[in-house]
């Protein structure tokens, strides 16, 4: 299998999210002076605290799994010659998100980049935007701009959805905003956490509802290179991190009190899991509940973790000590959770985490989580059930060989599978031949 050439002249976007180019290309980008470095986890210092919560002190975090070897384990899948990825919708710009409600009514929902959010019905772009934020969202950067949507798990009673976009000032928000019928109301946004980002790029942007009902917020170590702030190794910051919050309780929300630290007086208790460098999409297996995500790597490995259902947290997945298995600053720990799967810079530059296949339409693909790479366009499947042990990665299969810059994948309601060509802003199904 040969790596396939990759066409520079479109990859501003994913060579961001790599961590290798400012937004006009060429050097590192300068940081705007909004963010004290917080310390890593073997020191105490001074943070600055994002919107509502307090500052605090870092302090140890709890061990998960050993280190792998590269031993792969053999696997299985339907062939692929005999499915396609057929266009169902054109026209969009610069997708980013796609999701369906979960209301019953067969809607598709597609983020653009620049601030709205638009609604595909019976495989037809609806030519009224859903939600038109274009006047708060700050896009100007490849990696800045409207990035996430999760729709309560009561949205047909409140209409309520949560999204992620940088604003203005390159800084993230998560806001809650209210719908009604095919339109949402952009005067109803009520702002529920804040993230000052010190760099344009390493933004994360993905929010999810997981099956206990709080909602996952994805956050990238700040940009930049090499994680500078040593942020995803902190426990006095939000970055690089995977967050856990009852948006059903309190103002603007509350810790769950099963947090793995929750209560504690030393580590921000929204965080869930830790080590994170660039997680550019994540999913819940909806048959197990188990989250995957897609972590960008540095200069050499593309890494795919999964976060079993029913475990308590505080996963470290091992940034900036660590790029997937290498040694970057420092070398594998026990404390640090394996990657399930990775790969190297031969079949790509920027890992775009996928979905575990639940679809009644294709059943042989039932339990299959399927990725991608937005630069060369590869895609790969892995069983759900197979996961890094002690000694052990998961062999992905390379299933589709594509010319798609792949920015994000998504399901609807009906748990089909779906993905967005960034460049063309074209949507494309999984679908038998």
């Amino acid at each position: 299998m040969h790596p396939r050439t990759l066409f520079t002249g479109i990859l501003s976007w994913a060579l961001l999210l790599a961590g290798c180019q400012s937004p006009l290309g060429g050097a590192t980008p300068t940081p705007r002076p909004i963010l004290i470095p917080p310390t890593s986890i073997s020191r105490t210092a001074t943070a600055p605290a994002p919107m509502p919560i307090p500052n605090t002190e870092a302090a140890n975090l709890t061990p998960t799994l050993p280190p792998p070897t590269t031993k792969p384990v053999s696997i299985q899948l339907p062939n692929p010659d005999d499915y396609t990825w057929a266009v169902i919708a054109e026209g969009l710009t610069q997708p980013t998100d796609i999701t369906g409600s979960g209301d019953g009514s067969n809607r598709l929902f597609v983020l653009e980049k620049p601030g709205r959010i638009r609604i595909i019905l019976n495989d037809q772009l609806q030519s009224t935007p859903f939600l038109d934020i274009t006047d708060r969202v700050g896009s100007n950067s490849s990696e800045q701009g409207l990035l996430g949507l999760a729709f309560h798990p009561r949205f047909s009673e409140n209409g309520f959805l949560y999204v992620n976009y940088t604003d203005r000032n390159g800084d993230t928000r998560i806001s809650r905003f209210t719908a009604s019928g095919d339109a949402a109301d952009p005067r109803s946004e009520k702002r529920i956490l804040a993230v000052k980002q010190p760099y344009a790029n390493h933004n994360g942007g993905a929010v999810k509802f997981g099956p206990d009902g709080y909602l996952y917020i994805a956050l990238g170590d700040g940009g930049s290179q090499g994680d500078p702030f040593d942020s995803a190794q902190s426990g006095n910051s939000l970055l690089g991190k995977i967050l856990r919050i009852d948006v059903d309780s309190g103002d603007p929300y509350a810790i769950p009190p099963d947090n793995p630290y929750a209560g504690s007086g030393e580590v921000y208790q929204e965080l869930w899991a830790i080590g994170l460098r660039n997680p550019w999409r994540i999913s819940f297996d909806p048959l197990t509940g188990d989250l995957w995500i897609g972590d960008v790597g540095q200069n050499a490995r593309e890494e795919i973790n999964r976060a079993p259902s029913g475990a308590p947290g505080g996963f470290n997945f091992g940034w900036n000590e660590i790029e997937g298995t290498l040694p970057f600053e420092g070398n594998n720990r026990p404390e640090f959770t394996a990657p399930v799967a990775e790969y190297t810079r031969s079949f790509g530059c920027s890992v775009t985490g996928g979905y575990v296949y639940s679809g009644q339409s294709m059943p042989e693909w039932q339990g299959i989580y399927i990725y991608g790479d937005y630069c060369s366009g590869n895609i790969w499947g892995l069983p759900a059930t197979m996961t890094a042990t002690s000694d052990t990665l998961a062999a992905a299969t390379l299933l589709f060989q594509t010319d798609f810059n792949i920015s994000t994948f998504g399901t609807d309601d009906s748990g089909e599978l779906y993905l967005a060509n960034y460049s063309s802003g074209v949507i494309y199904r999984l679908e038998k031949k």
